[in-house]
């Protein structure tokens, strides 16, 4: 029987926010996109873009929410229900200011934290035992308002971290995909 999976990456639509740190896990599905052979296009619900591979006997969702970062989890919701697929074959792929520029961390489950994408899926699944990946950003400077950090743009000194963070968090979801949390885990948090 075909094992169902569902990949989410996080980050604002539009050309305003692409390549913005809060823009992380859309950087990430683009890495998946590329080793799976396929284009995220197919719009299910008209607020997401999705892609469907089969890898195996595991079919694999790809997709990244078209609504903005704040409301990601109705398209979750909408995912999960369409697809049948319990909250342990979702892995959702974030950016984390509380990790520094390119840290990637996975994690089986958790809380949202800070992260307004996480608290909007958390708010509507009802709860939050599904894998993640956090890629982390670094926290703004003293002073600045976050909203701009986070919808800010990379800066040359961290562009190079941020490109091999977003290759491993990439890796990792394919781990995940084919063996488990726990060899995405081995790979994700090692350094």
């Amino acid at each position: 029987m075909v094992k169902t999976l569902i990949i989410v990456g996080l980050g604002n639509p539009g050309e305003k926010y692409a390549h913005t740190r809060h823009n992380a896990g859309y950087e990430v599905m683009s890495r998946l996109e590329e080793y799976y052979g396929v284009k995220l296009r197919k719009k299910l619900f008209v607020q997401d873009m999705i892609a469907e591979v089969t890898d195996g006997e595991t079919k694999i969702v790809l997709c990244e929410p078209l609504t903005f970062m704040n409301r990601s989890g109705e398209c979750v919701k909408r995912l999960l229900n369409r697809f049948k697929v319990p909250q342990e074959n979702l892995l959702v792929i974030y950016d984390d200011i509380d990790l520094p520029p390119g840290k990637v961390r996975v994690r089986k489950n958790g809380g949202p934290g800070t992260h307004n994408g996480m608290r909007s899926i958390a708010s509507c699944l009802g709860k939050t035992d599904f894998p993640r990946i956090r890629v982390g950003t670094g926290d703004r400077p003293a002073g600045e308002d976050l909203a701009a950090w986070v919808l800010g743009h990379w800066g040359p000194e961290d562009r190079e971290k941020m490109e091999a963070a977003f290759d491993r968090a990439a890796e990792c979801a394919r781990l995940w995909a084919k063996e488990g949390i726990e060899k995405a885990m081995q790979r994700g948090n090692q350094a």
